[in-house]
């Protein structure tokens, strides 16, 4: 984008290559497992999953052109809460607000969605930035990292009904190309030269992207099948941390203190949520050790 290269065509061009070289792999499972049929419902939820992407990746970018990436990585935090409501409401997780471990993620839920709205509408003092759109930008931002908490259940109940990650990434990759494609035919209607692209950076971060991200859906498919959407979404805080010292190093961007407020009650919030999940868990599991000894005494009678 630095080159003047859309990120919409960008997009376009590189989930086309994810797609492209799924295609082999995709192939390869069809031939070397039983899959239960591909019907129709199942490539809606595939081709709603693709939508979904498609809106979070744009959200996403023009998030990030109106704040910084340091708020990105705040929000991103954001998810497992989300997440977490959600699979509630669809009955994924169970909440007994008695015990210790639905106590704190809930509380940490709060605290993550507190943090949230500090870091998009408090600067605190210093630090006020060029940029003008720091609400807006905070509110795309909500928005990609809202959506990408209900794709996450989607997904899950996807990979319930059809379990193959690449045939699955295949349909999203396809499905997102054509969302980009559309949205940047009218972003860039009156700019045919966004379309073309040349030999230089501007490809290899087109094919790199292309490759990460196709990789990287498959094992984020494969996760959500095997841990679940919640658990999956836990992994987030330190990318703030990251984020903001590479923006202040790389960039020149200022560290605002609402950022360092908010990131640090999202962190809290976020380990909260890790530790209750954990420890039911560890209590899941312990029940399930000691049932076969339970049973031992009935079975020598």
């Amino acid at each position: 984008t630095s080159k003047g290269v859309s990120p919409f065509v960008v997009l376009v061009y590189s989930y086309t290559i994810g797609s492209l070289l799924l295609l082999p792999f995709t192939v390869f499972s069809f031939r070397s497992r039983s899959l239960p049929p591909l019907t129709f419902s199942v490539l809606c939820n595939m081709g709603l999953l693709g939508l979904f992407a498609g809106i979070s990746q744009i959200a996403g970018y023009n998030g990030i052109k109106y704040s910084s990436p340091t708020l990105s990585s705040a929000m991103s935090n954001v998810n497992p809460a989300f997440t977490f409501i959600l699979a509630v409401i669809f009955r994924m997780e169970k909440i007994f607000l008695k015990k210790e471990s639905s106590l704190a993620k809930v509380l940490g839920t709060i605290m993550s969605i507190i943090g949230a709205l500090v870091v998009t509408l408090y600067h605190g003092p210093m630090l006020m930035s060029s940029r003008s759109g720091w609400v807006f930008g905070g509110s795309l931002l909500a928005l990609q990292f809202i959506i990408v908490s209900v794709s996450n259940i989607l997904m899950a109940h996807t990979m319930s009904r059809y379990p193959s990650t690449v045939i699955v990434t295949l349909v999203h990759n396809i499905c997102v190309t054509l969302v980009c494609a559309l949205v940047s035919l009218l972003a860039e209607k009156d700019n045919p030269k966004a379309w073309s692209i040349g030999f230089d950076i501007s490809l290899i971060i087109i094919v790199a992207v292309g490759i990460l991200n196709s990789g990287y859906y498959v094992v984020h498919t494969w996760a959500v099948s095997h841990k679940g959407p919640v658990y999956l979404s836990m992994f987030k805080p330190l990318s703030i941390l990251i984020a903001a010292a590479s923006t202040a190093i790389f960039l020149g961007e200022s560290i605002y203190l609402g950022s360092f407020i908010g990131g640090i009650l999202i962190s809290i919030g976020f380990y909260m949520v890790l530790w209750g999940k954990t420890k039911e868990e560890k209590v899941y599991t312990s029940t399930i050790e000691s049932s076969p000894s339970q049973k031992a005494p009935l079975l020598g009678n």
